[in-house]
């Protein structure tokens, strides 16, 4: 253990660092200038891992959070942080990523675009149903004083209460309706109040768990893989528009249709309800039919005057007031004229290729999920948009000498590829193609710095902008142009 350790900065993935006797210590839930003893679970030559055992001091930068399951939860970690610290530090980790892991030349690193609403912010939000509910272990500690370690105070000595957030228990009485524990599959926290999406999402969380306690459904075992409640998926759009999965381990339409019709007389609003049987192991629904109980089995949402179609299984932007700034990013980034051809790689249900579509000559988007190029190609019809065309397939593999003579050579490439990043293979082939314009949209600024480095042959890097999708927590978007090298 180390003892009275001053947390000097923010690293990155919400852990801090501080340096003692030459080593790096990367430390969990702390902040700069807190004053901790860490336990250390990891420990090498020149750096080590840990998690505060007992606070000394708090640092003056910590704010009460507003959530009274922060901390345990695992859905948010930054609360603790007031919001504009938060995009300071977030702004510090994109440009330490694109530095230190891309080693190209920037532009100025403009602040990060910060969300206008910090709660409520999420369109889509999933709670769990488990047999075993997870109880900190300050909550239930037979000693006593033990206190949550976001929202004690200091004691009489000036010490924060010791806590050990690595350990709790699980009770069965009645299991658990939430999320799930941080890195405990198995376990779930009972929410009582979520701040990350709007009403009727706890209503309609309280409303199934409550039905299903009061008559005796049983929640879904994680490890022996029984159980009738599993989940429930939701999607709350600006629109108004209501979409409720229900998840059921069991098929038992009696059940089933008592739970429904409860949910549906108590909480007003739903739009469309649907449920989904999976009886596998694993929590995946893409290869799952869901049933459509009410409503036409979708919802839509807007961005700018434009209209989307989402399904139960379709991928959109979980925050879509934000994910509107993100595409406007995008689309200045691209400087389009009207005459361009653009290339929408890793293009999903073709969001961001219709959002740029009015602005382009003709969108050409690729990817490799086919449910999705179906999304793409509605929502391109719901819009009337006629310039776009949509592809199934590995850009790798689509885009030959016979593709480009059938649709024409890119002007301009939007990428937006998952948190892995770009395959090399497909940099390459972005290098082989030699578009001038290059926007590359990223979830993840490390892995965004690698390809920049490989891209950084043929493109140098000309803006760059942060934008936070998600408030407190350290995640954190950032979108890059790049222009060829004369």
């Amino acid at each position: 253990m180390l003892e009275n350790v001053l947390v000097e900065d923010y690293a990155a993935e919400g852990k801090s660092i501080a340096r003692v006797d030459g080593k790096v210590v990367f430390i969990e839930r702390v902040v700069p200038g807190d004053v901790v003893d860490v336990r250390l679970f990891k420990s090498k030559k020149d750096w080590a891992e840990g998690y505060p055992l007992q606070f000394h001091a708090f640092s003056k930068e910590r704010t009460e959070p507003f959530c009274q399951h922060f901390g345990v939860c695992g859905g948010c970690q930054w609360q603790m942080l007031p919001y504009e610290k938060q995009l300071f530090y977030k702004r510090q980790q994109v440009e330490d990523n694109l530095k230190r892991i891309g080693k190209v030349d920037l532009p100025e690193i403009p602040p990060v675009l910060g969300a206008e609403e910090n709660k409520w912010y999420r369109n889509k939000l999933e709670y769990t149903f488990s047999s075993k509910r997870f109880i900190p272990s300050p909550f239930y500690s037979p000693e006593g004083g033990k206190l949550h370690p976001h929202k004690t105070s200091l004691n009489e000595n000036n010490d924060i209460i010791s806590y050990s957030s690595s350990t709790g228990e699980s009770r069965d009485e009645a299991g658990g309706a939430g999320f799930h524990a941080k890195g405990l599959f198995d376990k779930v926290v009972e929410i009582e109040k979520c701040w990350l999406q709007a009403e009727p999402s706890n209503a309609i969380r309280e409303a199934l768990s409550g039905f299903a306690r009061q008559h005796n459904y049983s929640f879904h075992d994680y490890r022996l893989h029984t159980g009738f409640m599993r989940s429930v998926l939701l999607r709350i759009c600006t629109t108004g528009e209501v979409m409720v999965n229900v998840v059921f381990g069991e098929h038992d339409n009696e059940k089933i249709n008592a739970l429904l019709d409860h949910l549906l007389k108590n909480v007003p609003g739903i739009t469309t309800l649907l449920y989904t049987i999976n009886t596998k192991w694993n929590d995946s629904l893409h290869d799952l039919d869901p049933v459509v109980v009410t409503g036409n089995g979708y919802v839509t949402e807007t961005m700018e005057d434009l209209q989307f179609k989402i399904g139960p299984k379709s991928f959109f932007q979980t925050n879509t007031k934000q994910g509107e700034q993100l595409y406007k990013i995008a689309r200045d980034f691209a400087e389009l004229t009207g005459s361009e051809i653009v290339y929408d790689l890793y293009c999903g249900t073709g969001s961001i290729g219709i959002f740029v579509s009015k602005m382009a000559k003709r969108i050409i988007g690729v990817e490799l999920i086919a449910e999705a190029v179906n999304d793409a190609r509605e929502n391109a019809a719901l819009n009337n948009v006629h310039n776009a065309s949509f592809f199934t397939g590995d850009v790798i593999r689509i885009c030959d000498d016979a593709f480009f003579a059938a649709h024409g050579k890119p002007d301009v490439i939007i990428t937006d590829p998952p948190r892995a990043g770009m395959h090399e293979k497909l940099v390459r082939k972005i290098l082989e193609i030699g578009a001038a314009t290059v926007v590359y949209v990223s979830c993840n600024p490390a892995t965004q710095a690698r390809d920049l480095r490989l891209l950084d042959e043929k493109y140098v890097v000309t803006k760059v902008q942060p934008v936070d999708m998600f408030p407190h927590t350290h995640h954190i978007e950032n979108v890059v142009q790049l222009k060829l090298r004369e």
